[in-house]
């Protein structure tokens, strides 16, 4: 597929439709060696992969409803069981870890803006290689007891959930912006 048919056809598959195949572990290196190839200012690679495989996924899922649970013991079961599945469909999970250096000449914002830019080319990645996938946060990836238990340091922060799998069914286009309302030139 041509790099500009790629972009411009690129759309997130909801994570619940993606299922088996996964990438194998070849695609997986290759997805995550374009990954690495974002602009970063002062090449700091401030940022990491973890994987969710198999029973992790299901292990996290676990993690998740015990914590909601305990951060409110009155959530309705819908929810719990909504966190319990939240990693269950597709087969891979990465999650884009940023590992921020303080104190450097290059400010955490363009540290983390290039870890944002790894998600996107991840996303882009799994596309070239036949599989759908979704970049995903939700109230987890900002949870310290959540983070702990993934093992991030203090300083790191979660950037996103990448669900990779084979979509199942079509996924149709959404609405996007105007380009015409999103552009203007600035004269002095």
């Amino acid at each position: 597929m041509d790099a500009l048919d790629l972009l411009n056809q690129r759309r997130s598959v909801p994570s619940r439709q993606l299922g088996e195949p996964g990438p194998t572990e070849a695609q997986l290196r290759t997805l995550l060696e374009a990954a690495l190839r974002v602009p970063d200012h002062g090449r700091l690679a401030p940022w990491r992969f973890l994987t969710l495989r198999g029973e992790a996924r299901h292990a996290l899922g676990e993690c998740l409803a015990a914590r909601a649970l305990e951060l409110d013991p009155a959530a309705p079961a819908a929810t719990i069981e909504k966190d319990r599945a939240r990693f269950r469909s597709a087969p891979l999970v990465v999650a884009v870890i940023a590992t921020p250096v303080e104190g450097h000449k290059v400010p955490v914002i363009e540290q983390l803006l290039s870890g944002g830019a790894v998600c996107f080319a991840l996303l882009q990645a799994a596309q070239a290689l036949g599989f759908g996938a979704q970049w995903l946060t939700g109230w987890a990836a900002y949870d310290r007891t959540i983070l702990d238990g993934l093992g991030l340091a203090a300083h790191e922060r979660l950037l996103g959930f990448i669900h990779i799998g084979t979509p199942r069914g079509e996924v149709p286009e959404r609405l996007r912006p105007s380009l015409d309302d999103r552009l203007s030139d600035w004269t002095p």
